[in-house]
């Protein structure tokens, strides 16, 4: 399977992003009642922001999910006591489907991983998903997340959750992914 991201295009991807954001798999993504314009505005505010990127991730070629990548300092967590230098913020996104392939959410949470380590400058990478979110949490820890601790958002209360090149590495995740996936930018 090849897994590749590219920027998000709102004249192309808007539709869909719309739908998959609103879908009521999507509840935690915060956007269930969100328009079309409300989606639009969000993501050209995302686009025009230099500390936060949307990308469009593509499975063989098709749309299948969204990741955004961002820059902690500049977002809701700034000023956290424990962000670092080097770290890097994650936001995933698996498009909802009504045919499942079982262990796709893995192949890409690895991929997207693998992505952010393949800059050398990213020491560690910082989710924050709402700890109602048990699905996200499950997966979290097997790609090597740690939390942190519990920390009041504007939205939501979050699990904020470090990983590190190495936990990721001998995470469950890492050490049990298929050799077939390509990553490519």
């Amino acid at each position: 399977m090849r897994l590749t991201t590219e920027p998000l295009d709102l004249d192309r991807d808007l539709a869909a992003l719309h739908a998959w954001v609103t879908h009521p798999r999507s509840v935690f993504w915060g956007m269930q009642d969100a328009t079309v314009q409300q989606v639009h505005d969000e993501y050209a505010r995302i686009a025009d922001d230099p500390h936060h990127e949307a990308l469009l991730g593509r499975a063989d070629g098709r749309p299948a999910f969204l990741a955004e990548l961002y820059d902690p300092a500049h977002s809701p967590l700034t000023g956290l006591p424990e962000l670092a230098p080097g770290d890097l913020g994650m936001h995933l996104l698996v498009a909802p489907t009504d045919a499942p392939v079982h262990g796709f959410t893995r192949r890409v949470m690895g991929a997207v991983l693998a992505r952010c380590f393949a800059d050398p400058a990213v020491r560690r990478v910082v989710v924050e998903p709402d700890v109602r979110n048990d699905r996200i949490a499950v997966l979290n820890t097997a790609a090597g997340f740690v939390v942190a601790r519990h920390v009041d958002l504007p939205d939501k209360t979050a699990a904020l959750s470090f990983c590190t090149r190495a936990d990721h590495a001998t995470s469950a995740l890492a050490t049990s992914a298929p050799g077939g996936d390509r990553w490519t930018r």
